[in-house]
Formats: C-alpha cells, sequence, structure tokens
C-alpha cells in the first residue's frame, strides 16, 4: 500500500521552504489615492524632466549637479535640507540645474541598512506599505515645493509606485549588468544613467545603455497591482555615469577613452561623473576635488560632460545606526556637510559662467 501524503504537507516540503512569513502590500493605484500629486506638482515634475533632457541633448549648457544625502532616512532632516537646496537652486539657476538625490534603496554587498523603503523603522521590520508611503509622500511634497528629484531603481517593482515623481533615475554598479533592470529602465518615462560595473568596467554600462535604448517586453506589475506583461519603446535618454572601480575614472584620459567608447558603439557623448565611490578613493572629502577637476575639463572644451554626482548631508560623515543617532548625518556613505557643499556649488558656478 503507497504512503498517503496530504496536498498541503507535500507542498510546504517542497514549495517555499525558506519563507519564514509572507505579507500583502498596497497596490500602486491604493497608493496614488493615498498620496495625491497637484496640478502645480505635476508641472513640476515636468519642468524638471524637460530640463534634464536638454542637457542631455546639448540644447541647455548648464551643468547638471545631482547632489543629497547618500540615502535617506529622517525625512525632517530630508525636509531641512531639501529647503537649503531650493534657495541655492534659484540662485544658481543660470549656470546649474540642481536636482536633489533621493535614494531610498541601498544595494548591499553582503547584509546591512536596505533603505527607507524596506525598512523604514530601521529595525529589519520590512514594513515595505509604510516605507512606500513615507517614500512618496514625501517625493509629492518635493514636487510641490519644485525641487527636483533623482533616485536609483533598485527593485524593479518600486518604479511603479514612485517613478512618477522623479526627474532622474540611475541604475547603480551592481546592477548595470542585470538584464531584468535594463528591460525595466527601457520602458520609464525619465532619463536613465547606467553606471560602470564596480571594477571599472565600461563595457557593462554601455552594453546598457544600448539595450535600455531599444524596444524591450518584461514581467512587471500594474496599477492594480496585478501581474502583467509590458512593451516599451526604449528610453532614448539613456546615458553613462562614471563612478570609479578599481582607480579613478574621472581624469581627462578617461574621459576621452569613454568618449572613443561611446563614439565606437554609436552612442551619444554625453557623461555624468560620480564624484564619490572609486572616484573619490570611497573618502568623502574627496569629492570636491573631483568636481573642480571636471569642471575645469568643461572650462577647457570638454562637450561630453553633462553632470556630477555629490553626496552631501546636513553634517559630514556617516555614522551606524543606533538609538541616538545624530541629527542630518548619513547612515549610509560619508557625506560632506551643507557649508561645504554651498560653497563648492558657488564656486563651479562661477567658474562655469566664466
Amino acid at each position: 500500500m503507497g504512503l498517503f501524503i496530504p496536498l498541503l504537507l507535500m507542498n510546504n516540503s517542497i514549495h517555499n521552504v525558506n519563507i519564514e512569513s509572507e505579507n500583502v502590500i498596497t497596490s500602486p493605484d491604493t497608493l496614488d489615492k493615498k498620496v495625491p500629486v497637484s496640478t502645480v506638482g505635476i508641472d513640476n515634475v515636468l519642468l524638471a524632466r524637460t530640463n534634464v533632457n536638454n542637457i542631455l541633448d546639448k540644447k541647455d549648457n548648464r551643468l547638471m549637479v545631482i547632489v543629497g544625502p547618500c540615502s535617506i532616512h529622517d525625512i525632517k532632516s530630508a525636509k531641512e535640507y531639501a529647503y537649503k537646496l531650493k534657495d541655492l537652486q534659484e540662485e544658481l539657476k543660470d549656470s546649474l540645474c540642481i536636482v536633489m538625490r533621493v535614494y531610498f534603496e541601498k544595494p548591499r554587498t553582503t547584509i546591512g541598512w536596505k533603505g527607507l523603503i524596506s525598512d523604514p523603522d530601521m529595525d529589519n521590520s520590512l514594513n515595505v506599505d509604510k516605507g512606500l508611503f513615507v517614500a512618496r509622500s514625501f517625493l509629492s511634497w518635493l514636487a510641490e515645493l519644485g525641487m527636483p528629484a533623482a533616485t536609483e531603481a533598485l527593485n524593479p517593482i518600486t518604479p511603479q509606485y514612485l517613478a512618477d515623481l522623479v526627474a532622474w533615475c540611475a541604475i547603480g554598479a551592481r546592477t548595470t549588468e542585470s538584464q531584468t533592470h535594463r528591460e525595466m529602465s527601457s520602458g520609464l518615462s525619465m532619463a536613465v544613467g547606467f553606471k560602470n560595473g564596480t571594477d571599472g568596467n565600461l563595457e557593462v554600462a554601455v552594453n546598457a545603455i544600448q539595450a535600455c535604448s531599444s524596444p524591450q517586453s518584461f514581467l512587471g506589475i500594474n496599477g492594480t497591482g496585478q501581474i502583467s506583461t509590458f512593451k516599451a519603446k526604449g528610453n532614448k535618454k539613456a546615458h553613462i555615469i562614471l563612478r570609479g572601480g578599481k582607480q579613478p575614472n574621472y581624469l581627462n584620459e578617461s574621459i576621452s577613452n569613454c568618449e572613443s567608447l561611446l563614439r565606437k558603439h554609436n552612442i551619444q557623448e554625453r557623461i555624468v561623473v560620480d564624484c564619490s565611490h572609486g572616484n573619490s578613493s570611497k573618502d568623502y572629502k574627496k569629492q570636491g576635488k573631483v568636481a573642480e577637476d571636471i569642471v575645469k575639463q568643461i572650462a577647457n572644451g570638454n562637450k561630453s560632460i553633462v553632470g556630477i554626482m555629490l553626496e552631501s548631508n546636513l553634517f559630514a560623515g556617516s555614522q551606524p545606526i543606533s538609538e541616538d543617532m545624530k541629527y542630518g548625518v548619513s547612515v549610509t556613505d560619508g557625506c560632506i556637510d551643507w557649508n561645504e557643499t554651498e560653497s563648492l556649488l558657488r564656486r563651479l558656478s562661477k567658474q562655469i559662467k566664466a
């Protein structure tokens, strides 16, 4: 006589063996209704995207500056930073197109805090519903303020909840080689920058730009949260971000090599330089030196560099997550403080005008 195993028991023994729990989260449409965007906010996002696209297309000769905290973990300090950045944006708008860095997701090499969306309470409770609500609420507030937002698309599902409020998007060094992220980016409505590999490899970013610029078909979720297939036309505003690798790649020779590689593959020469990570040798204090060198290259006639990225917060450095964290200090990568940020951007503005 054969052994009878109940179907439920059998399924538990071969499926979801390592899953501890499962929670259904709200749909994008439901979150949109909870956190609506005004006409003013929509107009500001569209204007910001137009400005970014014009810079990429060389119709606007300002330098795009993606600047802000390495990651958003405290909305109060993020709003204080945004108010300061908005004032500086107005002051320097003739030479710089300033976009606030608003990163809610953090890639981890091994383990660590994965960002506000995954863990808003910073206690590994995985309250994603709360994280999405807080993230969208902050982006909506920024749109009303008229402060353009830049972010990194890490989880391929979250753009359905937030992308309508983003002016510029990055794909990180760890995910640039991912087919899933290349496909997703092909359907995004804003410009997308692909970082070179963590080892400095540019080919992976070039391949990603080609894939993203082409029509793609992929799986995702729709507004009601249903799994759907999407056909994308391709994102024609895809470009490369140089973030360094085993050694920096922002100096003139590296920029020239990048330009040659883009020309070889018939890709428009538009380069954003990340002044942090490998280009600063992971020393946040060196970001200003990188930015100054980039502006010198532009002053000497470079036409391919369209933007820079800076990690900046109210106060300098970084700190571990704890019960008594300092206000306005990063909990991920180290950042320059506001005073240095303000001084640096004013200097860059003067040099670009000259």
